[in-house]
């Protein structure tokens, strides 16, 4: 399938799907916990970047990652965008920071599949790994030198985006999940 097919075909579609060089892979529902984590990831962004450049999307919005000759689209659960020219119609080619909600389900391709294909977009700034079953996030930023992980614990944890000029307390992250 093509990327035109796909982007059409998926207007279409009853569920989501992912984009993977060509073939189209449906892509799970989530629990309450998660649809809760997101709302509130989503809210936190949506207000603290008020004001600023960047602009936050949840899960109905696609990253489009070129890598080589093949084409990719996934749904991450959130995403900061604060280069507009990257967006399409569905999509953004050039988010800042991506963010994914783990699951027992997803959780390998988030920590491997996605973490290698996101990290090829040039201006990504910090991949986020929110845990659903805990209160702890993962954040790999990029550094001159590559990527740095970093992870923080705890209902008194911060997540700091310093690309993005945002910080996010864990416990308003959590609150309710």
């Amino acid at each position: 399938m093509t990327e035109e097919e796909f982007v059409e075909a998926e207007r279409h579609f009853e569920v989501k799907h992912d984009f993977l060089s060509g073939v189209p892979h449906a892509i799970a529902g989530a629990s309450t916990r998660h649809n809760v984590i997101a709302t509130n990831l989503v809210g936190i962004l949506h207000a603290k970047l008020r004001g600023k450049p960047c602009q936050a999307f949840g899960s109905d919005m696609k990253v489009k990652i070129q890598v080589s000759a093949s084409t990719y689209f996934y749904y991450p659960d959130a995403m900061i965008v604060c280069d507009q020219a990257g967006l399409g119609a569905s999509w953004s080619e050039r988010p800042t920071v991506l963010f994914e909600i783990l699951s027992e389900s997803t959780r390998s391709i988030d920590e491997r599949e996605k973490r290698i294909t996101y990290q090829c977009i040039p201006g990504l700034a910090a991949y986020v790994l929110i845990e659903q079953d805990a209160q702890r996030v993962i954040v790999e930023h990029r550094v001159p030198t590559g990527w740095q992980r970093e992870t923080i614990d705890g209902v008194e944890g911060i997540v700091r985006l310093s690309a993005v000029d945002v910080e996010i307390p864990l416990s308003e992250l959590y609150e309710r999940a």
